[in-house]
């Protein structure tokens, strides 16, 4: 029976390592295509998306995927890289503006289509955001979820893609800085960013008072403090950024009074 399993991990992990080279191969490919007939891609923009490929590979494949089975903190370190670390830095290698680049003009104006729906709409306003990712985490981490997540490797591998969607249409519905389906005001997701930390630091104290039923309380304490604490780097980007933003929309636009007609 452990051999199956075992088995099963391994072929999960080939799965994921094979999945993450694509996209560190797909992005590069398709910037430089497009170089030709476009403004040259940043390199900056590259650095941020196989940054992202990185830390979703740490967390899924290797010493810490093995630990995290075993220790919450570990688990713990595998959510922030999943749920937070990895959809910011998606966000900011801007792939969806790529795809339209990569596309004909026809097939980029159904995509752009596709991209007002009002599904789309739904999913990336911010407190609909904020309910598949905070919300999701509640559902985790509150019922029998977690444990049975390491009993199934199918669960195990849908509720780690739930974790980065959520965390990654949660970051694309603060900060605007790929195509967005439609976009709120600023006081708007400000509000549901200083909630959606709220919602995230609470959850944390939950778990360090009530630690969850196939965790030992040690391991649910320094799971639990990891959580609280290791999101504010994070958290401190998505308030800086959107802070930075919403001055720039504000800010007044000075011109030199000798060029007046």
């Amino acid at each position: 029976m452990h051999s199956h399993v075992q088995a099963q991990g391994t072929s999960f992990e080939i799965i994921v390592t094979l999945l993450l080279l694509s996209m560190v191969f797909l992005y590069p490919f398709a910037a430089i295509r497009t170089n030709r007939k476009y403004k040259e891609w940043p390199v900056y923009r590259y650095v941020f998306w196989i940054t992202g490929v990185f830390s979703i590979g740490v967390a899924l494949t290797g010493p810490l995927a093995e630990f995290a089975h075993s220790n919450f903190k570990g688990h713990m370190v595998t959510h922030l890289l999943i749920g937070m670390l990895a959809p910011l830095l998606f966000v900011f290698a801007t792939p969806m503006t790529l795809l339209l680049r990569t596309l004909k003009v026809t097939t980029a104006r159904k995509l752009t289509r596709v991209l007002k729906s009002r599904l789309l709409q739904f999913l990336t306003n911010p407190v609909t955001a904020t309910v598949l990712n905070i919300g999701g985490l509640y559902v985790l981490y509150t019922t029998d979820l977690y444990m049975l997540m390491h009993q199934s490797l199918v669960l195990y591998g849908l509720i780690h893609l739930h974790v980065f969607l959520a965390g990654y249409l949660f970051t694309l519905s603060i900060i605007y800085v790929d195509v967005t389906s439609h976009r709120y005001s600023y006081m708007y997701r400000a509000i549901v960013l200083i909630l959606a930390i709220a919602g995230h630091k609470i959850l944390s104290k939950y778990i360090y008072a009530n630690p969850l039923k196939s965790v030992p309380r040690a391991d649910a304490e320094a799971g639990s403090m990891l959580m609280y604490y290791g999101g504010d780097l994070i958290e401190l980007v998505l308030i800086i950024f959107l802070c930075y933003q919403w001055y720039k929309s504000t800010a007044p636009r000075f011109t030199n009074p000798l060029y007046k007609t």
